[in-house]
């Protein structure tokens, strides 16, 4: 099924330049398919592509853009057990969670099809004329969010279905109605084929251009810029680290025409638990803890990192609850290679630090030919953890340091000191929550989403959720990669001012045969006029 081909606008171009093979994380043997890098040549090709399809692709009717999505969720499912096993060879990730995750991906289809039929999400405002208004007439103003061209998107390692070629960030552009260039992830480039021949598959089938969907290979960096600084390209998503995230960010701003780059870039993820918590449930928080920290491997950008907690015997009895709850922890394949040996390298600096001690770590030896990280718990004080700021870098992986605070005040001063973070977890009572509202007024300006009695991990795709946060979490804290919101990153306002009625876009249109919500004269309704 495989050919290791470059896809471009529907089209199979090999991929002979500078080739590689997937590897299996779990084996460390390569898998077959030979997969070649992308060239600029092939990132203009794909873009002049995307360009030549934006006009079809944004005037298709809203319904046709949601059968797209529909026929989307169809062709991922059609590729049936072939997606998992290619996806778990690749990513070593368990067959449980890729089925979940796939569902995700077929739910989230559903999700924007449903959206763009209700319609509501494109901000329709009107203003009507006052012809006889004096001093000077009132002109007939109206506003709707119009797709902004070609999008470009670089999708995650972690999770090769929901943030990757058939993620958030493709789908909510195609919702749109922006053709879309993926850069393919090369810790998974088979998988990566596959998704991207079910797109073009659901483009057939709804009558839309090939060339709005372009997928290219590529292990190195240089793609990933070409098609950054390429002139046709209007925004850029992005899932992955920070070094690589804001490397792209700047050559996005330093193009000649600078466009919006949203990347979402990791966080230490602080978990403050008040003294109700402790009191009430140490030990079980403690088993809940280690079961977020080694959850996927510790693979999420929404991992636990960081645990502040109040001196005393309760948070003792927490710390070794924690370290023997980690104890039990097998050691897992990671994703590949690299972000293994990053892990290592980073708890290895960690055990270097005087005043930083090993709570609690897996038992068992990790394998390094199967790509294996052991669970590593770290205990320390907050003076150790302000005099050394390696101590509050992300280390992706299934690690943790917890911290001993001596009072409300030390808990304030540390949350007043993070970088932007993706999600805070706060652990209390009620009653907790209203003596230390001020910490939770410091993480509002803090935090993208903030937890009561949870932990980050696991996200929920819906309207109300927010996954981004300040910088460095995030390029732009007003914008989500999850749920229905990301579509607004792909859009911009377009204002019709003394327009004809039958030259409006039909949703500014009298009539309003949508029904959806307008704000007319500053009152929302789905009448028409």
């Amino acid at each position: 099924m495989l050919t290791g081909h470059h896809l471009i606008a529907g089209r199979e171009v090999s991929a002979d330049y500078s080739p590689f093979q997937a590897l299996n994380p779990a084996t460390n043997l390569k898998l077959d398919t030979i997969f070649g890098e992308g060239t600029s040549e092939l990132a203009d090709e794909a873009l002049q592509a995307a360009d030549s399809a934006f006009d079809a692709l944004r005037t298709a009717p809203a319904e046709t853009r949601a059968a797209l999505l529909d026929h989307l969720a169809d062709e991922i499912m059609a590729l049936g057990d072939a997606l998992l096993e290619r996806a778990h060879q690749e990513t070593a990730l368990p067959m449980a969670r890729l089925t979940g995750e796939r569902g995700r991906a077929i739910g989230q289809c559903k999700m924007f099809a449903a959206l763009l039929r209700e319609g509501s999400w494109a901000q329709m405002s009107i203003d009507t004329p006052l012809p006889e208004r004096v001093p000077a007439p009132k002109p007939d103003v109206r506003r709707i969010l119009q797709p902004i061209g070609p999008v470009v998107v670089f999708g995650a390692s972690n999770f090769p279905f929901a943030i990757g070629v058939v993620g958030t960030d493709t789908v909510c552009a195609l919702a749109a109605g922006c053709p879309v260039v993926v850069k393919a992830h090369p810790a998974h480039p088979g998988t990566c084929e596959m998704l991207s021949r079910a797109v073009f598959n659901a483009l057939r089938k709804t009558g839309l251009p090939d060339a709005s969907f372009s997928m290219i290979h590529g292990r190195g960096y240089e793609i990933g810029i070409e098609l950054v600084k390429h002139p046709l390209t209007e925004a850029v998503a992005f899932t992955g680290s920070l070094k690589g995230g804001r490397a792209l960010m700047d050559v996005a701003a330093a193009r000649p025409h600078p466009i919006p780059f949203y990347g979402e870039m990791g966080s230490i993820n602080p978990v403050f638990i008040l003294p109700g918590a402790l009191k009430e449930r140490a030990t079980k928080l403690a088993e809940a803890y280690i079961g977020s920290v080694t959850m996927g491997v510790g693979q999420f950008c929404t991992n636990p990192a960081m645990v502040l907690g109040l001196k005393g015997a309760e948070l003792s009895e927490f710390v070794t609850a924690a370290g023997q709850q980690a104890e039990k922890v097998a050691p897992q394949t990671m994703l590949h290679r690299g972000i293994c040996e990053t892990y290592e390298a980073g708890t290895a600096v960690w055990s270097t630090i005087s005043g930083l001690k090993l709570a609690g770590q897996s038992t068992l030896e990790a394998s390094s030919d199967a790509t294996q990280a052991a669970c590593r718990i770290f205990s320390t004080t907050l003076d150790v953890l302000e005099e050394n700021e390696e101590l509050r870098r992300e280390v992706f992986g299934p690690c943790s340091i917890i911290t001993e605070c001596a009072n409300l005040q030390d808990m304030l001063r540390f949350a007043r000191s993070l970088e932007g973070q993706l999600t805070a977890a706060v652990h209390g009572t009620a009653e907790d929550l209203r003596q230390y509202a001020a910490l939770i007024r410091v993480l509002e300006r803090k935090v993208g989403r903030i937890i009561f009695n949870g932990f980050g991990t696991g996200i929920e795709p819906c309207p109300s959720m927010h996954h981004g946060g300040p910088y460095p979490a995030a390029s732009h804290s007003f914008f989500t990669s999850i749920g229905t919101g990301s579509i607004y990153r792909f859009v911009r306002p377009v204002c019709y001012q003394g327009f004809p009625d039958d030259c409006l876009p039909t949703a500014l249109q009298n009539a309003n045969p949508a029904g959806s919500m307008r704000l007319v004269d500053g009152t929302l309704t789905r009448n028409g006029l």
